[in-house]
């Protein structure tokens, strides 16, 4: 199994098989914390291979500037069949909704996907606190 893609945006569909990307992004700004995000997800386009076939399980983690997760994981299972003897690869598209992620402080954060118990993708975030006054400007600060 491998991830080709792991991306937060806004929104994410799979559209016959494609996966579609609304506003991709690593940077939440705000004026105050703590401060959560209403509506966000993660899109993953995941390819499986001969031996890959069975049972796993993707859990996705929040992780603070500590290494704490300040919110309980995500898990889910899901199975892989066997592959057609006239296919290379399988490839599939994982899509986690999240709502309300939350953000006590501004820091640097990332968004762990792991399966099957190890790392395969890290989704770096920043959440950033604009100075009172300041000029709306690049990132929105």
């Amino acid at each position: 199994m491998e991830i080709l893609s792991a991306l937060l945006c806004d929104a994410a569909e799979d559209y016959q098989g494609k996966l579609c990307v609304m506003g991709a992004f690593d940077t939440f700004v705000s004026m105050r914390f703590p401060v959560s995000h209403p509506h966000c997800a993660i899109a993953l386009r995941v390819i499986f291979r001969p031996g890959d076939e069975g049972r796993h399980e993707l859990c996705v983690r929040l992780i603070d500037s500590d290494g704490k997760s300040p919110v309980p994981e995500i898990r889910t299972g899901f199975e892989v069949p066997p592959l057609p003897e006239e296919v290379f690869f399988l490839s599939r598209n994982i899509i986690v909704n999240l709502q309300g992620l939350p953000f006590a402080a501004p820091g640097q954060f990332s968004l762990d996907v792991m399966a099957d118990k190890g790392l395969m993708a890290r989704i770096p975030i920043q959440a950033l606190q604009v100075p009172e006054g300041a000029a709306p400007g690049p990132f929105g600060m």
